[in-house]
């Protein structure tokens, strides 16, 4: 949609198009703030339904940022949010209402965006974060005498992570700053949240009620007479020890922290009173709001499974998807795990908070006590698999690849260090794009470089992750790991021979090519999913007159010595990952190869920079991870080894191009 376009649609929200920065919100009354939210939740219904995003949890927050808004002033108060895909009503609160290319190349990101707005100050889309974010905010403020209050918006799914109650710890412990925590507790993450966070959270809902009921018992009991008052005195002996478990003030104030709430989270009203006061306190202060997420959405609402958390893009009236929804890769991993796991007992699920995004859905339904999902704390969730291990379970342990970086100090030193038969699953590997610099999964391979006893897999196609991953739960000398990438995976790429657990999958030799048109001899080692595009980039080297082989290693850390002697045998190496180019499989290839006299290794992959948002498909052309440019990565080889091999010539040295594996 253009932007003429986006203001035409405004006029149908009236409200909403006089809002162009916070302060114009001053300006409303009640009833015209009431009206404000029901123009925010259908322009976000409408917006989103074409481009796809996070809408359940940003119908759930509209008042809330409404009231956090109108009572604090950004940017001299500093409003951060956790996790940041709950931020779009605050985006359009800011002077941002043109979603029409949200979360594509050129539009809004589907996060907080430094280079969006002043109003943005922490580009997170990893949860937990907010509170220390606060915390250091705070702190310096106060050490420097910067006026304002400091104000971080947390999902309650996030305070099940740990950095999140350190955060606590240091703000309860230290420096009284103006601190304002608003808890947003919709009772999920993804899905429903878990944990003994969650069930105090349940019973601070419930606590009105729980209040409730002692009236009316001790109304009950003081009206029985002398016996009805000392059973009235022998149970309110109890209620004090009821109170530290039911009651709200306990769970926070023990640590420090003043409490107000639970709050209507979607009565603007309460909630500005709410954090009025709180903001009055100066110093540290939670703010429970409770809300609905999915809230004005009858699809969302009706939506057990996450509440439509994130969308495609879908019809608006029904909240059906305009194409049918493909899990592709993960339906394929969900599918064969929940086979191999009738087959073996030892096999249990790990997830944190995403049971469904990553494919355990099918093996929690089936096995229910065989999938634990340990909340939004990858690092808890690591080490316990290693503890499962040890006690003979074989742990698959599922997560987004971006969220591995969260937990590999567990995954060297809790996993690998003593060699747990832990099966580590990363989707969304390498490129994702739309969700930005944040959610990429480029970093797993460097990372996973690193680590001593990890093997790591990277399938090409649907049988080869089924392959690979029955390998996987079945190695129980030490930890394995299995990435594969979003969307759809390629047809099966059937492997014309094998070597030592590679896979030929292209070869085309000096044979094949007259002897007066051949070129230097080309190698292509490709990682996964790049294999398709690897081999149509063969095909167009074999048109320049290049013998060219397409190997796949399959398992592809550590690298295998055979690879390095089978790169003996060409002129040209090039390798081919959707990770990053610096420390990973072509750069563990290319220093085995320098070592053994092999030819240098012309490493593609991802430079080392975050990626902004757009397709998977512009950012892979981008960094010359395409068909073109793995050509013109080999066609570079070529005219070196030519220049060099002409000179042998003429030193009289024998050159031979009929090389091979």
């Amino acid at each position: 949609m253009t932007p003429n376009g986006d203001r035409d649609e405004l006029r149908r929200y009236p409200l909403l198009s006089r809002i162009s920065s916070p302060g114009d919100l001053s300006t409303l009354t009640s009833a015209e703030l009431v009206g404000l939210a029901q123009e925010i939740r259908a322009y976000l219904i409408a917006s989103v339904a074409k481009t796809g995003g996070h809408l359940g949890p940003n119908l759930g927050i509209v008042e809330v940022a409404l009231a956090v808004h109108r009572i604090f002033e950004s940017p001299r108060d500093t409003i951060i949010w956790d996790t940041g895909h709950q931020a779009y009503v605050h985006k359009m609160l800011t002077g941002r209402k043109d979603f029409s290319n949200l979360r594509r190349e050129g539009g809004l990101s589907g996060y907080p965006s430094r280079a969006e707005s002043v109003h943005d100050v922490v580009e997170n889309s990893h949860a937990t974060t907010a509170l220390s974010w606060a915390n250091g905010v705070a702190l310096e403020k106060k050490r420097m005498h910067i006026p304002g209050a400091t104000v971080a918006v947390i999902g309650d799914g996030a305070l099940t992570g740990g950095m999140a109650w350190e955060a606590v710890n240091n703000i309860a412990q230290g420096p009284k700053c103006p601190i304002v925590i608003v808890i947003n507790d919709n009772g999920r993450s993804y899905a429903p949240t878990v944990g003994g966070l969650a069930q105090i959270l349940d019973a601070l809902r419930t606590s009105e009620g729980y209040e409730e009921t002692l009236k009316r018992g001790k109304s009950t009991l003081l009206g029985l007479g002398r016996v009805g008052h000392h059973a009235y005195d022998a149970l309110h002996g109890l209620k004090a020890g009821l109170k530290d478990v039911l009651v709200p003030q306990s769970v926070f104030q023990d640590s420090g922290i003043k409490y107000i709430g639970p709050v209507d989270g979607h009565d603007e009203v309460a909630m500005e009173l709410a954090l009025e006061r709180a903001k009055s306190f100066g110093e540290p202060v939670i703010v429970h709001a409770i809300t609905e997420k999915g809230r004005g959405y009858t699809p969302a609402e009706e939506d057990i499974a996450d509440r439509f958390h994130a969308v495609g893009e879908i019809h608006p009236e029904t909240g059906l998807p305009v194409a049918p929804a493909q899990f592709g890769w993960t339906k394929v991993f969900a599918e064969h795990l929940l086979s191999l796991a009738e087959r073996d007992p030892k096999i249990v699920g790990v997830t944190a908070a995403m049971m469904a995004p990553v494919g355990l859905q099918p093996l929690a339904t089936r096995f229910p006590n065989r999938v634990i999902d340990v909340g939004i704390a990858e690092q808890h969730g690591f080490t316990a698999a290693a503890g499962m291990a040890f006690e003979g379970a074989h742990p698959v342990v599922c997560v987004y690849a971006t969220f591995m970086n969260r937990a590999f100090d567990q995954l060297l030193l809790d996993v690998s260090l003593h060699s747990e038969p832990v099966t580590i699953v990363l989707d969304r590997a390498g490129v994702t794009g739309d969700d930005g610099a944040s959610h990429n999964g480029m970093w797993d391979l460097s990372l996973a470089a690193m680590v001593p006893n990890l093997k790591v897999a990277a399938p090409r196609d649907a049988s080869t992750l089924r392959e690979e991953l029955s390998e996987a739960v079945q190695t129980q000398s030490g930890p394995t790991l299995v990435r594969f990438p979003k969307g759809e995976p390629p047809g099966d790429i059937t492997a014309l021979r094998s070597f030592d657990g590679s896979d030929v999958v292209f070869e085309r030799s000096a044979l094949d090519i007259p002897e007066s048109q051949a070129g230097p001899s080309v190698l292509i080692i490709s990682v996964g999913s790049m294999v398709p595009t690897a081999i149509a980039a063969a095909k167009r080297l074999v048109q320049q007159g290049h013998p060219v082989t397409v190997v796949d290693p399959r398992w592809v850390l550590p690298v295998r010595a055979s690879l390095v002697e089978a790169a003996k045998q060409f002129d040209v190496v090039v390798s081919v990952e959707d990770g990053l180019e610096v420390g990973g499989v072509g750069s563990e290839l290319g220093r085995l190869c320098a070592t053994a006299g092999a030819p240098p290794v012309q490493i593609l992959g991802i430079p080392r920079v975050f990626l902004a948002h757009k397709t998977r498909a512009a950012i892979l052309q981008e960094v010359g991870l395409d068909e073109a440019g793995i050509v013109r990565a080999a066609t570079r080889g070529a005219q070196r080894v030519t220049v060099t091999k002409s000179s042998e010539q003429k030193l009289g040295v024998r050159v031979d191009s009929s090389r091979g594996i």
